[in-house]
């Protein structure tokens, strides 16, 4: 897979002309991901890091030692865990969903421009929630350590919503417009099948 990140991802990138500092508080007070390592003979001063589903896949220099590889490997799982947190913010939900919106229902400015896209913690049966009288859109926060490919799912889902309330094959149309929306939905329904939850897309 050569030396970048697959499309859609934003690597964090640094350069290794001096060893970082140890572990940081930071770093210790959040779970360790799985971390996939790969040394790339073509880099020769960055260090990169992206998330692949549930791991987190970093890309290194193929000289660096033991020791740089253990630095570095905890500095860019915490940089990328940071990145993710400033990421839960409602502000940088909204910012997302407009994204979205552009590139996947374009046709539809207007109607498709919501109001308010918010985190809620009372989403008890649902993924997300729809409001099309105040345009208002509610994502569980249960979603937020999900792949990001599921996340944007689940957005749309609630923008076509803003389109069209209820779930007929217009609806449908909109949301199939998205190149995973079939496996994002099975992703859906294995994890409330695998976790005893009746959840369910609004």
């Amino acid at each position: 897979m050569g030396d970048r990140g697959p499309a859609g991802y934003l690597p964090d990138v640094g350069t290794f002309s001096q060893v970082p500092n140890p572990r940081s508080n930071y770093t210790s007070s959040v779970r360790k991901p799985v971390v996939e390592v790969r040394r790339s003979p073509r880099r020769r001063r960055t260090v990169s890091a992206y998330r692949d589903g549930e791991r987190v896949v970093v890309l290194i220099p193929a000289q660096f030692s033991g020791a740089e590889e253990r630095e570095w490997v905890d500095r860019m799982v915490a940089r990328l865990a940071a990145r993710e947190v400033r990421g839960h913010t409602d502000e940088a939900l909204y910012e997302r969903a407009q994204r979205l919106a552009e590139r996947y229902l374009a046709e539809h400015p207007h109607a498709a421009a919501p109001a308010s896209v918010r985190w809620v913690r009372n989403q008890n049966g649902r993924w997300g929630s729809c409001t099309p009288a105040d345009r208002s859109i509610r994502i569980s926060d249960r979603i937020q350590a999900f792949p990001d490919w599921v996340v944007d799912y689940v957005i749309l889902h609630e923008l076509a919503h803003l389109v069209v309330a209820n779930h007929n094959a217009r609806f449908w149309a909109l949301v199939g417009r998205y190149p995973r929306a079939e496996r994002a939905r099975g992703y859906l329904e294995g994890v409330s099948a695998a976790a005893g939850l009746e959840m369910a897309e609004d």
